[in-house]
């Protein structure tokens, strides 16, 4: 199986536009590729969100918008099963950034959680991204996309390597 595991940063609380994306393709079992992009959301910089990211009007400044990047990240998006940590969150700020940049890819897409795999296959526990880390050892610059879905994908192959038919947890998430 392969594996488009992605963390996005968002500029405010709305959500609905990326600053940053970090990609990390996990393929026959392994960590094959890895991507990052800050990305212009054209739109403005809350405060807290520039805190927790580091990411600002002044940081983004030249970097592409969504739609320039997705052309350039869509082959990739489009070539396995997505996965995230806390899922419904990065799916639906992608399905807001495909929507608001009037970009048809596909109606429905297959995705993973790795923090609702992480609450069957390790029950009792904190599944926030550090702690999960912490517990397997996995290296972190939090709240940074790229470092985030680096440390997603190793949360994943620890999933598989652990013996968990992570397929189980895939679920089809609607775009449209």
């Amino acid at each position: 199986m392969r594996y488009i595991v992605f963390d996005v940063e968002t500029p405010n609380r709305a959500n609905n536009r990326m600053s940053a994306i970090g990609i990390t393709v996990v393929d026959g079992g392994k960590i094959a590729d890895s991507f990052f992009s800050l990305v212009d959301p054209e739109t403005r910089f809350d405060y807290f969100n520039t805190q927790l990211t580091g990411i600002s009007s002044q940081t983004v400044k030249g970097a592409p918008n969504f739609a320039e990047l997705w052309k350039q990240i869509s082959p990739v998006m489009d070539s396995g099963i997505l996965v995230a940590h806390n899922a419904v969150f990065d799916m639906g700020v992608l399905k807001k950034c495909l929507h608001d940049y009037d970009i048809e890819w596909k109606s429905t897409a297959k995705y993973l959680c790795t923090v609702q795999a992480g609450r069957r296959l390790l029950p009792g526990m904190s599944h926030s991204l550090n702690v999960m880390c912490e517990h397997y050892g996995i290296s972190l610059d939090h709240h940074k996309a790229d470092s985030d879905s680096n440390a997603c994908a190793e949360i994943l192959l620890r999933y598989i390597e652990s013996g968990a038919d992570v397929n189980s947890f895939i679920r089809t998430y609607r775009l449209t």
